[in-house]
C-alpha cells in the first residue's frame, strides 16, 4: 500500500526533477520519454498513466502535474468519471463476483489517489457530481472490505472542512472588498478631530509588517493551484477543444489578491499625500520605509513591493520638498532589492534565499515566503505564451506542464504556512477599510501639498480642483 502523502510533501519541489520514468508498459507507444523524462503523450495515455493498478501507483509529482494541467483539456468531473470507469473495467468491479484478493490490493491505491485529489484540489469537489463519482468508486470496493466506509467518511469529513474554510474565507473577502472605499475622499476638508492615519493606529513598523503578513497569508490560503491554469485558459485556446470552464469558478481568489496589492499601493500613497505639513509627510515616508524593511526581513515580498510601488507613484515622487526631509538611504537599498533590472535578478536572489531558509526552518516565522505575486503571475503567463499546450502531432506538451507544476507547487508550499503573528483587529480593520484617494485624488492632494512646478501641472491642478472640489 502506498504511504499517505501529506499536502506539504505533494508540493516538495525536489520531486519536480522531471524524472517521471515509465513504470507501466506503454503498449501503444503513446507516452514519449526523452532521457528518462516524460515529455509528451496523448491525453488518453496520460489519463491511463494516472490510474493505479494492483502493482502500480503514479508518482506524486505526476499526479499533481496532470491534475493541474488536465483541466485545460477535460473538465475535472469528466476526468474523474473516466478514471472511475476505467478502474471499474480494469478491476472488473461491475461483476457479480469480485476478486477480493485483487480488490484488497487495488483498494488502498485508488483511495490514496482520491485522497490526494481532494487534498490538493478541494474546489473541484464543490461539484456534487465529483462527490457522486467518489462515493460510487468507494462503494464498489467497500463490498470487499467494510473499512473503506470509515475511510470514505473520514475523507469526506476532511474535504467538507476544507471547503467550509474556503467558503468562509471567500465570503469574508467579499465583505472586506465591499467595505473598501476606493473613491476620492477629501480628507483635508474634515476637522482634525475625526481624521485618522496609519501612524495613529500603529506606530511600530514591525507590528504593521506582521499584520500585513497576516493579511497576505490569509488571502494566499484561498488561492487554489487550479486558478493559475484557469487564469490563462483563454490565452492559449486549443483549436479542437471548447472551453472547459463553463461551470467552474474561475479566478476570484487570485483576482482578489491582486486587488489587495493595488489597494495597499494606493493606501501608502494616500497616507503620504494626506498630511498638510511637510514634516508629517516625511515622517510617514520614513515610517513606511521601516515597514518595508521589516517586510523584507520577514520574507513578505508582496507587501514590500506594494509599499515601494506606492512611494514611487508620481503624486508621491513629485513631492521633492518632502523627500528632501527624508533619510533615503534605507529606501534606496530596498529599491535596489526590487530593481526590475535583469528580470528582477536581485529580488529573485533574495527569494531563493528566503525559500532556502523556509526549507530549513525551525519555526513558522522562518518558513514565511510571500513572493511578489504579480511577477509570479507574469512568469507563469510567459511560460504559457511561450510554449504550446499541444504539439503538432496532437500530443499534450507535458514538458511544459512539468515546469508549470514546479512553479505552482513551490507557491503551494509557501501558502500553507501558519501565520505566527497574533491578529490585531484594529490594524487589520484600518488596512481593509481606510479610505484611499483615487489617482486623481492623489494628484490633487499632491498639488495641494506642494504647488505645481510647470504649466502642465498647473492646468491639471485647476481641472482637478474644479471637478473634485467644485472650486476654480
Amino acid at each position: 500500500m502506498p504511504q499517505t502523502v501529506t499536502s506539504a510533501s505533494m508540493f516538495n519541489t525536489s520531486d519536480f526533477s522531471h524524472q517521471l520514468h515509465p513504470t507501466k508498459e506503454d503498449e501503444h507507444g503513446m507516452l514519449i520519454f526523452q532521457d528518462g523524462n516524460l515529455i509528451s503523450a496523448s491525453l488518453e495515455a496520460l489519463i491511463e498513466h494516472l490510474i493505479p493498478t494492483v502493482d502500480y501507483y503514479p508518482e506524486k509529482a505526476y499526479i499533481f502535474t496532470f491534475l493541474l494541467s488536465s483541466r485545460l483539456f477535460i473538465e475535472p468531473k469528466e476526468l474523474l468519471s473516466k478514471v472511475c470507469r476505467m478502474c471499474i473495467e480494469q478491476q472488473s468491479l461491475d461483476e457479480p463476483e469480485l476478486d477480493k484478493v485483487r480488490i484488497r490490493k487495488f483498494g488502498p491505491k485508488i483511495m490514496q489517489l482520491l485522497t490526494e485529489w481532494t487534498e490538493t484540489f478541494p474546489s473541484d469537489f464543490r461539484d456534487e457530481r465529483m462527490i457522486g463519482h467518489l462515493k460510487d468508486m468507494i462503494r464498489r470496493i467497500a463490498s470487499c472490505d467494510e473499512s473503506y466506509w470509515k475511510t470514505m467518511n473520514q475523507l469526506l469529513q476532511t474535504l467538507n472542512q476544507k471547503l467550509a474554510t474556503l467558503n468562509k474565507g471567500e465570503e469574508n473577502t467579499v465583505k472586506v472588498n465591499a467595505s473598501m472605499n476606493d473613491k476620492l475622499v477629501v480628507i483635508k476638508t474634515k476637522p482634525p478631530s475625526i481624521q485618522r492615519d496609519i501612524i495613529s493606529i500603529c506606530n511600530d513598523p514591525y507590528t504593521l509588517a506582521q499584520q500585513l503578513t497576516r493579511i497576505e497569508l490569509e488571502r494566499l490560503s484561498l488561492i487554489g493551484p487550479e486558478e493559475f491554469v484557469q487564469a490563462f485558459v483563454h490565452k492559449d485556446a486549443l483549436e479542437d477543444t471548447k472551453s472547459c470552464f463553463s461551470e467552474q469558478k474561475k479566478t476570484e481568489n487570485l483576482e482578489a489578491y491582486v486587488k489587495w496589492f493595488n489597494r495597499l499601493c494606493y493606501l501608502v500613497a494616500t497616507e503620504i499625500c494626506m498630511p498638510a505639513k511637510k514634516k508629517h509627510r516625511a515622517q510617514v515616508i520614513e515610517f513606511f520605509i521601516d515597514v518595508a524593511r521589516e517586510c523584507f526581513n520577514i520574507g513578505n515580498f508582496n507587501s514590500l513591493m506594494a509599499i515601494i510601488s506606492g512611494m514611487n507613484m508620481s503624486p508621491v515622487s513629485r513631492l521633492k520638498k518632502t523627500w528632501g526631509k527624508v533619510k533615503t538611504a534605507k529606501f534606496f537599498i530596498l529599491e535596489h532589492q526590487m530593481d526590475p533590472t535583469g528580470n528582477f535578478y536581485n529580488y529573485r536572489t533574495a527569494l531563493r534565499g528566503a525559500a532556502h531558509r523556509s526549507l530549513t526552518a525551525h519555526s513558522n516565522q522562518e518558513k514565511i515566503v510571500i513572493p511578489f505575486f504579480s511577477l509570479l503571475i507574469k512568469d507563469i503567463y510567459f511560460l504559457n505564451e511561450g510554449c504550446a499546450n499541444r504539439l503538432p502531432n496532437g500530443h499534450v506538451n507535458f514538458e511544459k506542464f512539468l515546469e508549470l507544476a514546479k512553479q505552482v507547487g513551490e507557491f503551494m508550499m509557501w501558502k500553507q504556512v501558519t501565520c505566527p503573528f497574533e491578529v490585531d483587529q484594529n490594524i487589520i480593520h484600518y488596512l481593509h477599510t481606510a479610505p484611499v484617494f483615487s489617482e486623481d485624488g492623489l494628484y490633487l492632494a499632491s498639488y495641494e501639498s506642494e504647488s505645481p512646478e510647470n504649466q502642465v501641472e498647473k492646468e491639471r491642478w485647476k481641472a482637478l480642483r474644479s471637478s473634485l472640489l467644485g472650486k476654480t
